[in-house]
């Protein structure tokens, strides 16, 4: 998608659409969707493509994202998965609502409610990455990924961070 591409945003209580970039530069809240997929107790987390406009070569949940207009929380966490990641045939669970706030660099803010889901794989699956979203992944155990994060935080996405600081309960539990 283009970075000229509107998003909805809530502008005096109702969604109303603003170009993407500009939401990021003034901090307005906007639905985001995020997406954590496991594999035999680990999650896959992907660092972001070097050309992406904010966090660019940080490392992220599996997939994160606007949805469209119009478009449900479920079918853009599919869309992604697939657009990002090749990954098709996930069956999700949808984990809850959070709300996070967050400087992600270059005078941009993050502010999103965010639909998170939950997607636990029965077989590794072939993923295909595309490379001006995604320049590596890896499976990584929670526990180990949580002593990444203290060790070098700056390294991961401020939103992965809130998501297993804040959240995990919601995301992660029975995994």
């Amino acid at each position: 998608p283009a970075m000229d591409q509107d998003i909805p945003v809530w502008i005096d209580g109702a969604l109303r659409p603003m170009d993407k970039l500009e939401a990021h530069r003034r901090g307005v809240k906007h639905p985001a969707v995020s997406v954590f997929v496991l594999f035999q107790g680990r999650l896959l987390i992907q660092r972001r493509a070097l050309g992406k406009y904010h966090t660019p070569g940080l490392w992220a949940n599996t997939c994160c994202t606007h949805p469209f207009w119009g478009e449900t929380p479920l079918d853009c966490a599919q869309r992604r998965l697939e657009q990002e990641l090749g990954l098709r045939g996930v069956a999700l669970e949808h984990r809850g609502v959070v709300e996070y706030r967050a400087a992600v660099g270059g005078g941009l803010i993050e502010h999103e409610v965010v639909d998170l889901f939950l997607g636990d794989c029965a077989s590794e699956p072939e993923l295909a990455l595309n490379p001006e979203e995604v320049m590596e992944i890896r499976w990584v155990g929670i526990a180990d990924l949580r002593a990444e994060i203290a060790a070098r935080p700056e390294v991961f996405t401020p939103w992965l961070r809130i998501y297993l600081a804040e959240h995990a309960d919601l995301v992660l539990a029975g995994s």
